[in-house]
């Protein structure tokens, strides 16, 4: 099966400096895939030029004259950077040039532009965005985490079935299991949004399990495949588990460089040390996606190097190659009918 990517080769803390050197690594490691690298020709044409003639017909540049910056205002992006490598990025998708765009750019500008171009999905009102997390389990699926604030219990429900959708394709799970991020698992606990979401989500055809504490996103007492939150509270969690990790390394690292006894026993526990990192390296889960969208946008960190944006790209190959959109439009469409029939029984 051939597929195509469109990624924003100017996105990002680092742009081509990352962009490039990442795409070649994904294009060596699965023959079937085809890129569009999209920014200002004369940048990139220079430094991909043995690239071209390598990868012929599965690589290519699609010139973009703009950037947008990282700290560029969505609106002013949206309204003054039609020609941005990110705008022509997603064009692609829209126009069938390219199955999926992935960015590390400006997540506002990113939202509010794919959003525009690609126009959501019948039956969702806003896009959420998903992501892996680490876990004592193996990994548990997140969302919503950033997209939205103040989401409507509602919107929640169509986050869940969303998200539930999307593990199913990508883990396999017939039946994921779904759990409302809220302040205690308690029934009386919460606000609500997340009481009234509570409700839809039980009369819902999803595996909802209930409430979940934040530990559960990497530590509950039984595995969660996927938990459902608002933007702001999701985004909260998010960043708190990235600044906890990254204090978790810089203290052991300081600790065994105290003196050289402790480096003696750093050079002794290396080897647990490796694998430690490795199953916690947040590169090996960077990416994620703005579900909702009748288009498929993967989201990289924007400070990503190589090894976590060629995460990001594999993403968005196996959303591609699971037909995540198609099967997220299916799942919309039969639970409208099956709530537009329950609403035309009330009413007889």
């Amino acid at each position: 099966m051939s597929l195509t990517l469109s990624i924003d080769a100017m996105g990002g803390d680092f742009g081509p400096e990352v962009t490039v050197p990442a795409s070649l690594d994904c294009l060596k490691k699965n023959p079937q895939l085809k890129l569009i690298l999209v920014g200002d020709e004369a940048i990139l044409r220079p430094i991909m030029a043995q690239a071209l003639l390598e990868f012929d017909g599965r690589l290519s540049i699609q010139h973009a004259s703009q950037c947008v910056a990282m700290d560029e205002s969505p609106s002013k992006a949206l309204k003054n950077k039609k020609d941005s490598s990110m705008r022509v990025a997603i064009n692609l998708v829209r126009d069938g040039a390219a199955d999926a765009c992935v960015s590390a750019g400006n997540t506002g500008a990113l939202m509010a532009t794919a959003r525009f171009v690609l126009k959501m999905i019948p039956g969702i009102d806003r896009p959420a965005i998903i992501t892996t997390l680490p876990s004592i389990y193996g990994h548990t699926h997140a969302l919503d985490l950033g997209g939205n604030v103040d989401s409507s219990a509602e919107h929640l429900l169509q986050f869940a079935i969303m998200g539930s959708e999307v593990v199913k394709a990508i883990e396999g799970i017939e039946n994921p299991t779904v759990g409302l991020l809220n302040i205690g698992q308690e029934e009386v606990k919460g606000n609500e949004q997340v009481k009234a979401a509570a409700k839809l989500l039980e009369n819902s055809h999803l595996n909802y399990i209930g409430y979940v504490e934040g530990n559960y996103l990497n530590a509950g007492s039984r595995p969660v495949d996927l938990i459902v939150a608002d933007g702001f509270v999701g985004n909260v969690a998010l960043k708190s588990i990235e600044g906890a990790a990254k204090m978790i390394g810089t203290s052991l690292k300081d600790a065994f460089n105290q003196n050289i006894f402790t480096r003696i026993v750093g050079l002794i526990a290396y080897p647990v040390l490796k694998s430690f990192k490795k199953r916690i390296d947040p590169r090996l889960y960077n990416g994620a996606s703005f579900l909702g969208l009748r288009g498929l946008v993967i989201k990289s960190h924007g400070g990503a190097d190589v090894l976590a944006f060629s995460t990001a790209i594999q993403l968005a190959e196996i959303e591609v190659e699971k037909n995540v959109i198609q099967k997220i439009s299916e799942q919309v469409e039969l639970i409208l009918k099956e709530r537009q029939g329950l609403w035309q029984s009330t009413q007889e």
